[in-house]
């Protein structure tokens, strides 16, 4: 075993946000050495990770330019509507996709679809180095790069270290950077459901007293049962007795907050629960030291935007350190790493704010405050410029936006 490795970058964490990351700088041809501390195969079983994620289409564009998309798109469903209303309420938003063309509005695909997808890909570049199971102790950064200290005495000297280690960040922490934010009295519940009658790719959110209520649509399993995916917001005083239901009790549960239009609904499969909250990092760099994902933000997951956030990190960070070493530049100098603090930071500011807010205006039972909620809803619906705008916004297409989710190569 070598105990001095070198790379270009070290990345700390190979999760959804940091894998693709790896693979576009490693496609770029940056020698990249990414540090698990879990073995593939344990991130492939079900009990690890049974969840789903909402991939925007600027997302999966990302995940094309990168070489992942072709080997997970089959496992993908595509959004094709989106159907927002207020439990009880007559007045509605609809996104239509064909409103803005014929592209999808994103899709929902199983997270270990996805993972391995991205192992695949990664086992196909010679520059990528997948050193797991593996734990980085601590990183000491200089003028001249990184040292990553391993706690099984290797060490990896690169120009740039990347933490995308969760929310719980051991990098962030190291550095010195404060994680502001705050818990919401809210736990999801997530899990597969099977129904009736086809979902046809519409995707509905519900809002109930206790939190949102999400809908996803999914590819029909093996047996060709039709799938959708919940994210169901429930108070934290009430989300463990419904977690300790039995299959018959439960099944009321969610057929009680389906409604009837998918017809008789039932589990598939385990269910799983953790408590909702915003985190927010003062600063997305240090020294020598980008922070990305969940290292650097979560968010509620009314909009399903929290992996999105992730991938455009990734998107935005492989295009600014690709372009430096392309120049014969430094890419873990600080100029790099402040254009990307200062290129993420509106997005991730802007979607903590409107997701905090969405969560905060429909999670109650307060008459005057839904009467206004249904009426915004119903007006938005009724203006199609504004709509399309939020559908933009939805799909991942919005803003000052990386060659890659642009469609454009790396």
């Amino acid at each position: 075993m070598d105990t001095q490795l070198t790379a270009d970058i070290v990345v700390v964490g190979g999760g959804l946000s940091g894998l693709p990351f790896a693979i576009a700088a490693a496609s770029a041809g940056l020698r990249i050495i990414v540090v698990d501390r879990e073995r593939p195969s344990v991130m492939l079983e079900e009990p690890f990770d049974g969840r789903t994620s909402a991939i925007a289409y600027g997302s999966s564009q990302v995940l094309a330019g990168i070489g992942v998309w072709d080997l997970v798109a089959g496992e993908a469903e595509p959004i094709l509507d989106i159907r927002v209303a207020d439990q009880g309420s007559s007045l509605f938003l609809h996104y239509d996709h064909r409103d803005l063309g014929d592209e999808p509005l994103g899709f929902i695909v199983e997270n270990r679809a996805l993972r391995r997808a991205l192992f695949q890909r990664l086992a196909d570049l010679p520059d990528l180095v997948h050193l797991t199971p593996a734990a980085v102790d601590r990183v000491e950064a200089t003028r001249a790069g990184v040292v990553a200290y391993l706690t099984d005495g290797r060490a990896i000297k690169a120009r740039l270290a990347v933490a995308a280690d969760g929310k719980n960040s051991r990098l962030r922490e190291q550095a010195g950077i404060k994680p502001l934010g705050w818990h919401y009295p809210q736990h999801a519940i997530t899990g597969t459901v099977i129904h009736e009658v086809p979902h046809s790719g519409v995707a509905v959110e519900h809002f109930l007293p206790a939190g949102p209520f999400a809908i996803l649509p999914m590819t029909d399993d093996a047996e060709g049962r039709h799938r959708s995916s919940i994210v169901w917001t429930e108070r934290a005083t009430v989300a463990p007795a419904m977690m300790a239901l039995d299959e018959a009790g439960f099944t009321a549960e969610l057929a009680d907050r389906f409604g009837p239009y998918l017809g008789a609904v039932a589990p598939a499969g385990p269910r799983w629960s953790y408590p909702l909250g915003v985190l927010y990092a003062e600063r997305m760099v240090g020294e020598r030291l980008a922070l990305l994902g969940e290292a650097a933000h979560v968010i509620h997951p009314i909009a399903g935007q929290g992996l999105n956030l992730g991938i455009r990190d990734a998107a935005a960070l492989a295009e600014l350190v690709v372009d430096a070493c392309r120049l014969g530049l430094d890419p873990g100098a600080a100029t790099v790493l402040e254009r990307y603090q200062r290129w993420r930071r509106v997005d991730t500011v802007t979607l903590a704010a409107v997701t905090d807010g969405l969560n905060r205006l429909f999670s109650n039972r307060v008459a005057p405050v839904k009467l206004v909620r249904d009426v915004g809803l119903a007006l938005v619906d009724k203006a199609p410029p504004l709509k399309k705008l939020f559908m933009r916004h939805a799909m991942g297409v919005l803003g000052d936006l990386p060659r890659l989710v642009k469609g454009e190569r790396l």
